[in-house]
């Protein structure tokens, strides 16, 4: 199919507050423009804008909800002198980040009435995400009547788990009542780096075994085998698996328990465990950011330099029993901010990794900050490598292929 029929897609990211938009053009999967509404909703709300190759400009405007915020964000992009569209008509499709998409979605579709009550439905799994996501899709519809829109759920690409791996050891009734199991998220970017790897080790994807570590504020663990995920770190929310910016990743559930006797309130130990949990709970600066983590432990701050260590020792667990699930791994994939970034963090994993034939290359770990490239030694059986992940493109791309397929039909 020619590149013209879709050949500029506006791909949204839209969260409780804000509104993130990238606009490509797909005959060279190129960035025409970005951007960000914050603070929707609010009396100081800001649009971010950036043209390809340029500088960002930022101004204050009105937007009480995602609809006008798309507006003003499209407003840019026509506007003479900063736009790159000569009008809105242009753009040809609109692909959606959604967060959950529970067992009802496990590709991409193209969103319709009964898609977007799914999406709602699913909300009670994902109450700050789906709500958002779905009042990006609504103001899209205003926004661009005629023009398709397409869902890209991040729990989709895990959807390949076996049962083993995402049922949870609770009374059975739990599942079959409420949909309680492993999800799994940053589905697209896992899916993302896993083709990229592909291409960079030059086999398909049917012949690899590979372990996608995607780490940032949010970070999360995958075993890939032919491209299908095995087991995933992250459960029926984001909330368990690695340490994270601020939150806490696996802990006892009876810790929650011992709170809530203690006289803590079930929203009081939601928020501990979600906002004030992971780096920001344990580095003693108060901060969720690996950076200023990697920063306190440079200046002899020991609660800092431990949090790297917890960091690591946790990420090599994962790593270690991903290893043995998938029987070995064609590589280790680092993604991410902090995966691709963070060369104190990814020492803190790889230094953990020599059982499983992975040794870090010192001299080239330091000079790695979002380039694709190995970090480990020529000789190690296992190779790490990083590979900047692009969500947005992977957006882009599901939502062509999917309008691709339909017009087939």
């Amino acid at each position: 199919m020619p590149y013209k029929k879709y050949d500029k897609i506006l791909v949204i990211n839209s969260g409780s507050s804000s509104l993130k938009f990238t606009l490509f053009c797909m005959s060279g999967e190129t960035i025409m423009a970005k951007g960000l509404v914050e603070r929707i909703g609010t009396d100081n709300a800001n649009l971010v804008y950036q043209r390809s190759g340029e500088k960002k400009s930022e101004q204050g405007i009105a937007a009480e909800n995602h609809g006008k915020a798309l507006a003003m964000a499209c407003k840019m992009l026509i506007t003479p002198g900063v736009g790159v569209l000569k009008t809105l008509q242009e753009v040809k499709a609109v692909g959606h980040r959604v967060v959950h998409g529970a067992e009802f979605f496990s590709e991409p579709v193209l969103t319709t009435e009964d898609v977007k009550a799914t999406i709602k439905k699913c909300s009670d799994l994902a109450p700050l995400h789906n709500p958002a996501n779905l009042d990006g899709i609504v103001a899209c519809e205003t926004v661009f009547p005629h023009v398709p829109n397409v869902s890209v759920f991040d729990t989709a690409f895990h959807q390949t788990m076996p049962k083993h791996a995402y049922m949870y050891a609770i009374p059975q009734q739990f599942y079959d009542d409420y949909g309680i199991r492993k999800y799994g998220f940053h589905g697209t970017s896992h899916k993302f780096v896993m083709q990229a790897a592909a291409e960079y080790l030059k086999r398909p994807v049917a012949e690899l075994k590979l372990i996608t570590c995607h780490m940032g504020n949010g970070s999360s663990i995958a075993a890939i085998d032919g491209g299908k995920v095995l087991d995933t770190s992250m459960g029926l929310t984001p909330l368990p698996g690695m340490i994270m910016g601020t939150r806490c990743g696996d802990i006892d559930p009876a810790i929650i328990f011992y709170l809530a006797r203690k006289g803590m309130s079930i929203d009081e130990i939601d928020n501990v465990l979600n906002k004030k949990s992971g780096l920001f709970g344990i580095n003693g600066i108060n901060s969720g950011d690996m950076r200023d983590t990697v920063n306190a432990a440079a200046q002899g701050k020991s609660a800092a330099a431990n949090a790297i260590e917890m960091f690591g020792h946790r990420a090599a667990l994962y790593i270690g029993g991903y290893y043995t699930l998938l029987g070995g791994a064609d590589a280790i994939i680092f993604t991410g901010g902090i995966g691709e970034n963070s060369h104190p963090a990814r020492k803190a994993i790889i230094s953990r990794l020599a059982a499983i034939g992975c040794e870090l290359d010192e001299e080239k770990n330091l000079e790695i900050f979002g380039t694709l490239s190995p970090v480990s030694t020529p000789k190690s059986k296992t190779p790490a490598l990083v590979i900047p992940t692009n969500e947005e493109l992977m957006i882009a791309r599901e939502t062509f292929r999917v309008l691709s397929e339909e017009m087939k039909k």
